[in-house]
Parts: C-alpha cells; sequence; structure tokens
C-alpha cells in the first residue's frame, strides 16, 4: 500500500499578515519620536550624572606637591573629616622633578580649607592610597584658589624595611647577650652566688662582709649593742621615775606656796598690814615735821613743844615696834629668798 508524502504548512504565510490589512498611520512618523524621546532620556541621564559628579558647580583648585605619585589616580578623592570635598583633576610633573596633584574643590566646600590646613597622602599596606585635610583653627584666613601646599605623606610599606632592620639589630643584641662570654651572664652567675650565700647560715652578713671572721665581728657587736641598748632602756626608766617624783615635789610645792592656805597669801596679808602701818609711821613723821618747824619759829613755847614732840616720840616708837614686829613675821614667813632680812627704806 502506497504513502502520502508529508505536507509542510508556510509558517511565514500563516504569521505574515493578510495582504488586505491597513497599513500603519504615520509610521514614519512614530519612529522619529520614538528615537528622539530615547535620545532625550539619554541626554538627561547624561546631565544627571554630570550634575551629581559636580561638573556644573563652581571650583577652586588646590595644588598638592608630593615626593611621588605612586597610587594616586585622576578621579581619587580628597576628604576632610571623612567626608569628600575635592577630586583630583590631573597630575603633574614639577620641573623640580616632584609630583603636582591639582585637586578640584567645590566652593560650597572650599571653606573647611584654612591657611592652617595639613594636606597628608596614607598609603595602607592594602589598597590604594588616601588624600586627607585637616584643619585645627576654622578662624584662620580662607585657602586662596590655586594655593600650593607640601603633601606630607605616610607610607605604612616603606617602614617595613626599617623595621626589619631593627629587628635584625634586636635579634644581633640578644645573641650577644645571650653568649656564653657575655657580660650578662657573669652577672647571672654572680646573683646565683651571691643568692647561695644568702641561703647559707651565713646570711646577708657573709655576703657584704665576705669573710666569716669579720661576719662574727659584726655579730658579736650587734650584740653588745642590744645589750647596751637594754642598760640605757633602764636608765630611762629611772629617770622617768625621779621625773614623777619631781613633779609630784613640784606639785606639792606649788601647793603650798599658791595654794588657798599657802605661804603666800599669808605674806600678801603681812605686807598688807605692813603698808598700813608704815603709812601711819608716815603721818606721824609729818606731824613731827610740823612740830619742828613750829618749834623753830616759835622759841617761847619750847617747854609745851617738847611735851608735845615726847608724846609724839613714844607714838612714834609704837609705831615703829609693830613695823619690827612685821617685818620679823614676814622674814619668818618668807622661805625663798636670798637674803632673810626685810630692809625699810
Amino acid at each position: 500500500m502506497a504513502t502520502d508524502p508529508p505536507r509542510f504548512e508556510d509558517v511565514s504565510a500563516r504569521d505574515s499578515p493578510p495582504r488586505d490589512s491597513p497599513p500603519v498611520a504615520h509610521l514614519e512618523l512614530k519612529a522619529r519620536v520614538l528615537l528622539w524621546c530615547v535620545l532625550l532620556l539619554i541626554a538627561a541621564s547624561a546631565a544627571y550624572v554630570m550634575y551629581a559628579r559636580g561638573l556644573f558647580e563652581r571650583k577652586q583648585t588646590l595644588v598638592l606637591v608630593a615626593d611621588n605619585s605612586e597610587g594616586v589616580v585622576v578621579g581619587m578623592d580628597m576628604t576632610f573629616a571623612g567626608f569628600p570635598i575635592g577630586r583630583i583633576g590631573r597630575i603633574e610633573l614639577s620641573d623640580e622633578g616632584n609630583a603636582r596633584i591639582v585637586v578640584d574643590v567645590a566652593v560650597k566646600d572650599a571653606h573647611w580649607l584654612r591657611e592652617s590646613s595639613v594636606f597628608t597622602m596614607e598609603s595602607g599596606l592594602v589598597g590604594a592610597p588616601k588624600i586627607r585635610a585637616f584643619t585645627g583653627v576654622l578662624t584662620d584666613p580662607p585657602l586662596k584658589d590655586g594655593a600650593v601646599r607640601k603633601l606630607l605623606s605616610g607610607d605604612a610599606a616603606a617602614e617595613i624595611p626599617k623595621l626589619m632592620a631593627s629587628v635584625r639589630d634586636l635579634l644581633a643584641n640578644l645573641t650577644m647577650m645571650t653568649a656564653s662570654d657575655a657580660p650578662l651572664n657573669n652577672t647571672l652567675r654572680n646573683v646565683q652566688t651571691t643568692t647561695e650565700t644568702l641561703n647559707s647560715p651565713r646570711g646577708a652578713l657573709g655576703v657584704i662582709m665576705g669573710d666569716e671572721k669579720d661576719s662574727k665581728k659584726i655579730a658579736a657587736t650587734l650584740d653588745q649593742a642590744n645589750a647596751l641598748m637594754k642598760r640605757l632602756d633602764g636608765l630611762v626608766r629611772r629617770i622617768d621615775g625621779l621625773a614623777l617624783k619631781t613633779d609630784g615635789m613640784v606639785g606639792r610645792a606649788d601647793t603650798q606656796i599658791f595654794g588657798d592656805a599657802g605661804v603666800m597669801k599669808d605674806t600678801q596679808a603681812t605686807v598688807q598690814q605692813l603698808n598700813g602701818l608704815l603709812g601711819d609711821a608716815r603721818k606721824s613723821l609729818q606731824k613731827v615735821d610740823a612740830l619742828l618747824v613750829e618749834a623753830q619759829g616759835i622759841a617761847t613755847n619750847t617747854r609745851e613743844a617738847t611735851t608735845d614732840l615726847g608724846s609724839l616720840r613714844a607714838e612714834v616708837e609704837a609705831s615703829l615696834r609693830k613695823v619690827e614686829q612685821l617685818v620679823n613675821e614676814v622674814n619668818r614667813k618668807w622661805p625663798f629668798a636670798r637674803e632673810t632680812e626685810i630692809k625699810l627704806p
């Protein structure tokens, strides 16, 4: 039985619009509008990117001079307190062989830079270097446009060779110190010998004196000093006892002399009585003087004046006897006088 050959369907004919469908109106115009919209969108995106990167901002330039610009690329940021305030625009080589890094700083951020500002480039072991600005006094004059400043660089990788050289020197010194004939080993041996001597019966005296005989002499001297100190202690105690006894005697003497019933009060009373008697005697003597004047002036009344003088003389003698008795009593009660008599004027 014969089979029919397979039939293939025309796909293009099926997908194609029917020949009798109407054409799209203004197709060329719509294509142009779409193309212009795409171009406008691309231009707006480019303008926004340029605005975001600060291409339309007012800027001032800052030139940083460094020994080399290794690792520095155009477009790198310069930061202040962690915030980018400038961007590297170009890198030049000066006539002196130094690298001139031109930084574009926005005018709105330029007030952070002052005449006293310091600029550093820090290079770590990993990663690109970082350019930073530091301003200590914000009241200083602002940095002018086109100012040239020195860029201080600190490369951690450059310190590695110095560190390795220091480590080698340290290891060499340690090797010399730990050698068998090094002074440190001799010192340690001497310390060990001293420690053994301290732990021995000779003790610290053996370390100080060295000789055992001298150590014994020092020990005997210390024993004698201890005995002498004990004797001195006993003597001091005796002196303290005598001082206490003396204090008691002085206290009793003060009571007897200056107490309520002491000698001083009796003496004061006696002196007061003596002053009274001396006053009486002074009055009597004044009367005698007056009578003597009258006796010299009036010769006719000599006998009567003589009689009056006799009575006054008796009164004066009586007053003098009382004074003498009081003086004797004062001499008897006056214990500390160098001279046992009181002489009246």
